[in-house]
């Protein structure tokens, strides 16, 4: 697999791209976000530092999302949580914050690598898969959401939630369950991760659908506010 560092520090760069291929990765090194947005499409999954040369990591992140699914893991050494939560809400899979252990980063790389396999598994085992929520249109083949018509333009992670969460309109799904099954059992991540994804969904899906907390438990979705 080939590993697109986007890495300015070169010690960082060079500790990496001497570690990562001991582990069965091949590693393409670059400096810049101009780099790394077209080199990105190569790539089975991108390491995105945030401090950049010539652009803020965030707005390469956001960029790289808007066109493509590619699993992408931020390395920053910011210790700003807003910024961190800031990349998973547009799209990162996961983030981690320098220093860092080559093997914690390895098994990082093949926990996000590992969900993407399984939610493109997915996706082609489902030719058709269309519910329809009050306002809200879920396309599970497609992985596309609308309301009233409109498409609603949703992050992976986002997309892999609220799929779950309609999968049974009205139960509880525990906070566990979520993330066992949105970020798998292997997440290294905080739990507000899981917070920033719901707050995420109910803006972007005011007035079709609510994702109401239940308090101590987890969440549950219902239509229309219910």
């Amino acid at each position: 697999m080939l590993v697109l560092l986007v890495e300015d520090d070169p010690a960082i760069a060079g500790a990496l791209s001497d570690g990562l291929p001991r582990y069965g990765f091949e590693v393409r090194h670059v400096t810049t976000g101009a780099e790394a947005l077209a080199s990105h499409p190569a790539a089975g999954v991108v390491l995105l530092d945030l401090g950049l040369p010539d652009a803020d990591g965030i707005d390469i992140c956001r960029r790289i999302r808007a066109v493509s699914d590619v699993p992408l893991i931020i390395i920053t050494a910011r210790s700003d949580e807003i910024e961190r939560v800031v990349g998973l809400e547009i799209g990162a899979d996961d983030y981690v914050s320098k220093p860092f252990g080559l093997r914690e980063l390895v098994a990082r790389i093949r926990a996000v690598t590992r969900r993407t396999a399984v939610r493109d598994q997915a996706v082609t085992a489902t030719p058709v898969d269309t519910q329809q929520l009050g306002a809200m249109t879920l396309d599970r083949a497609a992985r596309r959401v609308f309301v009233a018509g409109a498409e609603v333009s949703l992050t992976p992670r986002e997309f892999d939630l609220l799929a779950l969460l309609a999968s049974r309109p009205g139960a509880v799904h525990t906070r566990e369950q979520l993330i066992e099954e949105v970020w798998d059992s292997n997440w290294f991540g905080s739990t507000r991760t899981l917070d920033v994804h719901v707050g995420s969904l109910r803006k972007k899906l005011a007035g079709a659908i609510d994702v109401q907390t239940v308090r101590g438990v987890g969440f549950r979705l219902e239509q229309d506010g219910g």
